[in-house]
Formats: structure tokens, sequence, C-alpha cells
């Protein structure tokens, strides 16, 4: 029993497809996505919860490094909520065309080291604020996350 060449050709493109786009996206954009995700959005974060949870992703100071990171900060919400900042629920930033500010204010929680200089001996303190946020949008998902403005 052959396999027709046409058949096979379809599969290629099915299987390459499907390993570029599992969110409808190029793998490069997928993993600055999901890296972001760790890094910044958390519903349940506390300022209470800045040492555990920054322990528990293994945030540092950079994907290389094991220095604890300076700050950081967790957006109180979920990722369909983040996500809608870079499609239509933002507006675009006139000086880099792909950062992108809330049109709504979001709770956050900024982590600030207080002591430590390696993982896993950083220790922060927490501080909450409402804000609108900035973040960068590749291809409508949000991959960075540049700053907040206070509302």
């Amino acid at each position: 029993m052959g396999i027709h060449q046409s058949t096979v050709i379809v599969l290629l493109v099915l299987c390459a497809f499907f390993s570029l786009s599992i969110y409808g996206q190029p793998a490069e954009v997928r993993r600055r996505y999901e890296h972001f995700l760790t890094q910044h959005v958390y519903g349940a974060m506390t300022e209470q919860r800045c040492d555990r949870v920054i322990r528990e992703r293994r945030i540092t100071q950079s994907e290389t490094s094991n220095n604890c990171k300076e700050v950081n900060t967790f957006i109180q919400a979920n990722s369909n909520e983040v996500r809608a900042v870079c499609t239509g629920g933002g507006t675009r930033l006139p000086e880099n065309r792909d950062l992108y500010i809330s049109e709504n204010g979001f709770p956050v929680v900024m982590c600030t080291l207080r002591s430590g200089g390696r993982r896993p001996n950083c220790n922060y303190r927490g501080g909450t604020s409402f804000r609108k946020i900035v973040v960068a949008c590749e291809g409508g998902w949000p991959v960075h996350y540049q700053e907040g403005v206070i509302v």
C-alpha cells in the first residue's frame, strides 16, 4: 500500500503549521509570550507573596542569570485581560510602534528587591497600585512589560 506524494506534502504542511502555531503565533512569539506571562501576570498575586512567587517562577535579572531582579511587576489579571491591550483594549504609542498603553487601569503588585544578590536568596518588599500598563506587542500578543502609568 503506497502513500501518495500529495498526502505526504499535506502532512508535512500540517506538521509545520502546528509546530509553529499552538496559540496561532510563531514559536518565538509563543516563547516570549509565555515568558511574559510567567514574569508579569498573576491574578491572585499579593504584596505578601513576592518572595515565594518570584522564587517559584524562577524570575531573575535575565534568562541566563541567577542574579536577583531589582524590580518585578505583577499584573493582577488573567492572560485574556492583558492580551486585550494588544487587540483593541490599548492605544499604540507614537514613539514606539510595538508599545501599547492600556485604555483601562489594572491593579499591580510591584516587588522591589530588599536584600540578596543571587537566587534563591532574593528578598522582596511588595507594594500595590492601580495603573495603566504599557506592553510591547508582537502579532497581537504581549511579549514585554515596559512600565505602568499610575491613574
